[in-house]
């Protein structure tokens, strides 16, 4: 089972956070979407025929397209790749954007998971990250989902921020519970070049949270959404039972998918290619019947590195049997070396074949994964 992926590239607006390839401006967008119904045309034979199981629109903001243009997208990749019929459809949205009218068409046109970049309930927070809504849109736009029909809804957080208490983080994740939902991705702020945090904290303007104050806060996450009867199965996603992001997982167990739009990465198990992060670029390319990406070939090392960046950052962890029949002897003898450290001090735990991060892991993963990288 395969995954599509589409790079929506449009925003009302710039975040003060975000380093995705985006643009403020929305004047390309009908050209785009032609674009996009080409390129999903040209690469039709991407998949080799194997069944579609997920679509995900992210990037950008997905919900600043109206329902026909979602329409004539999503006609388009059911024209050209085969589909299964219990496919997972993802749409990330702005709670702005989720009114009455825009849910109920949507759902129609069969987008059954919604990832709700709501980020914070705090209005200063929201303020600060130069987010569109406020804490009651962003309280709402869930209900308002909820009563249009969704039952699968994953919202956003970030912890981490300037001037973010204990306290304050608490009350995000209890409202975020109090709402019912299925899913939550919480992620620690980073500052990320070219963004206006990285400027503003380079003059000093915004004070971040020490590492112990951070780890608190990821303990907090954890130890609330556990109580709520939440599973932490990969270092910043939390589910429900039966509610894991089955678009993201299959990322993580490393199966094929394409991206689509610029900026897109696509993986057929022995090769990436990545789109250009360039909208003019790509609009200019598509409309000659090019395909205006880059391409690189994966060596074994390379391979055995993106399995244990991908593997250990979840709960099923690394199969030593695998390492073993896919990489060969060398990397199963590097891999044994390297963890004896992590596992005399507990950050990481052995189950069977498998090797996972353990609680205290989890907050240090970076760390222990580059230790466990073929350079």
């Amino acid at each position: 089972m395969a995954g599509i992926y589409l790079h929506i590239p449009f925003c009302e607006k710039k975040c003060a956070y975000c380093d995705f390839f985006s643009v403020a401006n929305k004047q390309d967008i009908e050209q785009f979407v032609r674009a996009l119904e080409k390129e999903i045309e040209l690469r039709r034979n991407y998949l080799q025929n194997e069944t579609v199981q997920t679509i995900y629109l992210g990037g950008g903001t997905p919900s600043i397209l109206s329902p026909i243009q979602l329409d004539l997208i999503m006609n388009a990749i059911y024209r050209n790749f085969s589909v299964d019929t219990n496919i997972e459809i993802t749409l990330e949205a702005n709670p702005d954007d989720l009114n009455k009218n825009y849910l109920e068409d949507i759902l129609k046109l069969g987008v059954n998971r919604l990832s709700v970049g709501i980020q914070s309930f705090r209005d200063r927070d929201l303020k600060l990250m130069k987010r569109r809504h406020n804490g009651i849109q962003a309280y709402n736009s869930v209900l308002n989902a909820q009563n249009a029909g969704f039952g699968n809804i994953s919202i956003d957080l970030i912890y981490g921020l300037p001037d973010l208490s204990m306290k304050d983080w608490e009350k995000n994740i209890e409202r975020a519970l109090n709402l019912n939902i299925q899913h939550i991705s919480a992620y620690h702020l980073t500052i990320e070049p070219n963004t206006l945090f990285k400027k503003w904290w380079q003059q000093n303007k915004i004070t971040l949270p020490d590492d112990e104050e951070s780890l608190n806060q990821y303990i907090l996450l954890k130890d609330l959404t556990q109580k709520k009867g939440f599973l932490h199965y990969e270092i910043s996603n939390f589910a429900k039972d039966g509610f894991l992001s089955l678009h993201n997982t299959n990322y993580w167990k490393a199966k094929r998918y394409i991206g689509l739009g610029p900026s897109a990465h696509s993986y057929n198990l022995t090769s990436r290619q990545w789109n250009i992060s360039n909208l003019q670029g790509y609009l200019s390319e598509i409309s000659k019947g090019n395909l205006p990406y880059e391409i690189e070939n994966l060596t074994l090392n390379e391979k055995y590195n993106d399995y244990i960046l991908i593997s250990l950052r979840t709960m099923w962890g690394v199969d030593i049997q695998k390492i073993k029949n896919e990489f060969g002897i060398k990397y199963e003898k590097h891999f044994l070396c390297k963890i004896n450290s992590y596992l005399e001090t507990a950050l990481l735990k052995k189950s069977g074949n498998r090797f996972i991060l353990s609680e205290n892991g989890w907050f240090v993963s970076d760390k222990i994964i580059s230790d466990l990288l073929v350079i």
